[in-house]
């Protein structure tokens, strides 16, 4: 019979922790509300599953939909055509991904953040690389904005 050492079975064990994937970390679920028409939601959340989100989609009616923003304290001039939830924060608009992990991982005192209009290039509104400039607003608790993050017009 063989018998393994002490020192060679921590060596396995090291060596197996090694070459081992480490797992994701799990991304929280976003909840999106938006009109049932809207193919620029869709290719928003498609952008959001491409980024390892889960995302549940619920469609509104339009009056539905802007009391619901009204209700979350999304300022009029803040406004898009989805509202979302992540985490107690609100994400209106196209808003990036990258973006939505900044807000996650710092957590400042806010509704959450707000991408006004739909500005071209941004996630689900055409090629990034055609991209109009646009700002990523926060939405203090206070209902103020101020710029989260700029994403220029490519040179």
């Amino acid at each position: 019979m063989m018998r393994i050492s002490r020192r060679t079975l921590v060596l396995a064990s090291l060596a197996v922790g090694i070459v081992r994937p480490v797992a994701a970390e799990a991304l929280p679920l976003i909840q999106v509300a938006k009109d049932a028409t809207c193919p620029c939601c869709e290719a928003w959340v498609a952008h959001l599953q491409a980024e390892g989100f889960e995302v549940a989609v619920e469609t509104y009616a339009d009056d539905a939909l802007a009391a619901l923003k009204a209700e979350k304290g999304i300022p009029v001039e803040a406004q898009s055509c989805h509202t979302a939830e992540v985490e107690g924060f609100v994400l209106e608009g196209h808003v990036p991904a990258t973006d939505i992990r900044r807000l996650l991982a710092e957590r400042p005192t806010a509704i959450g953040l707000a991408v006004p209009g739909m500005p071209y290039g941004a996630p689900g509104m055409g090629p990034e690389a055609e991209r109009e400039a646009y700002d990523v607003l926060l939405i203090g608790a206070d209902r103020s904005t101020s710029v989260f993050s700029s994403y220029p017009a490519p040179a």
